[in-house]
């Protein structure tokens, strides 16, 4: 039996725009990644936490009961594990309060490793559950639009009422997304606390349109279609403000061919989507943008269809 696993965990999209809470979207090539070791003690430990610099965080906890990769992989362990615990350390790829689902990253990848070294080993959609506790504790929230496409990958419809369930959209082929994430902070918990608790009846219900108008276009390979449903009346208002280089951002990207731009979670990233061939144009639009507002980022540019978490090494 295998001693120590490497899972690597993708960064994602919450809410893409039309879906508070409930889509989210898995990117490529950036994420955390968690080391676990089994060991005879009787509970989880974290051993490490390093930044995306490589050195020790600041002040991520190693605390076990304070971090979402050990609460996460001490959840499955209580449901699943047998004797012994596993000794974790996490490597941060995923920026910190960057609304690309940094807190999920580290819980996915937890429970990811974490599982490889189970005597039976559960698929990975059973493990949602498990990743959902670590986020939990980040976010003040069970909401799964972060960790289901960080665990499973591509678009993922997860509305809190339908978990466990989720369900993998399709989506049109020939596009990307691009996300910038500008040198900015937004705290999830606290920028959820700030969100009016009620909404107009015309909102909800311009809101519930243009989510039913995404999902069918999403599965009839409507281009048009989704660009014209690629709006958020109701959360992006709220929260746009807090990140000052928004509307440059957006029409930048919408200038030069993005189908839609809104905030990547509760921000301050930005994303957009669009065809393939304008993908990089758009990136360096949005990055100008950025930095004319005296804001330094950087971007990615990934394909709608990126893959979830994965184990790397087993040993």
């Amino acid at each position: 039996m295998s001693e120590i696993a490497t899972a690597f965990a993708p960064a994602s999209i919450g809410n893409v725009a039309v879906g508070f809470d409930m889509l989210g979207l898995a990117l490529a090539d950036i994420g955390d990644r968690v080391i676990a070791r089994k060991t005879d003690q009787e509970r989880v430990t974290v051993a490490e936490v390093r930044g995306v610099d490589g050195e020790l965080h600041p002040y991520l906890s190693s605390r076990a009961d304070e971090n979402t990769a050990s609460i996460a992989a001490q959840a499955l362990l209580d449901a699943h594990g047998g004797a012994g615990s596993v000794e974790l350390k996490v490597h941060k790829g995923v920026p910190l309060q960057s609304g690309m689902g940094s807190s999920a990253a580290s819980a996915v990848a937890a429970v990811v490793a974490t599982n490889a070294l189970l005597d039976t080993p559960l698929e990975a959609g059973d493990l949602l559950p498990y990743a959902l506790e670590g986020e939990k504790y980040a976010s003040g929230g069970l909401h799964a639009d972060n960790v289901a496409p960080s665990l499973l990958g591509g678009l993922i419809l997860c509305p809190q009422v339908l978990l466990p369930d989720v369900i993998h959209l399709p989506t049109p082929a020939g596009l990307s997304a691009v996300l910038l994430h500008p040198d900015l902070q937004v705290n999830t918990a606290q920028s959820r606390r700030g969100l009016s608790k009620g909404v107009s009846m015309q909102l909800w219900i311009d809101q519930q349109g243009l989510l039913a108008g995404f999902l069918h276009a999403c599965a009839s390979n409507d281009i048009d279609l989704l660009g014209r449903s690629l709006r958020d009346v109701v959360i992006e208002p709220q929260r746009s403000a807090n990140v000052a280089c928004f509307d440059a951002v957006v029409a930048a990207a919408t200038k030069v061919g993005a189908l839609g731009c809104s905030l990547s979670g509760s921000g301050p990233s930005i994303f957009a989507l669009c065809k393939d061939s304008d993908a990089r144009n758009i990136a360096s639009a949005m990055e100008q943008a950025s930095r004319a507002q005296g804001i330094g980022c950087q971007s990615w540019v990934s394909p709608m269809t990126a893959g979830g978490a994965r184990i790397e090494s087993l040993t």
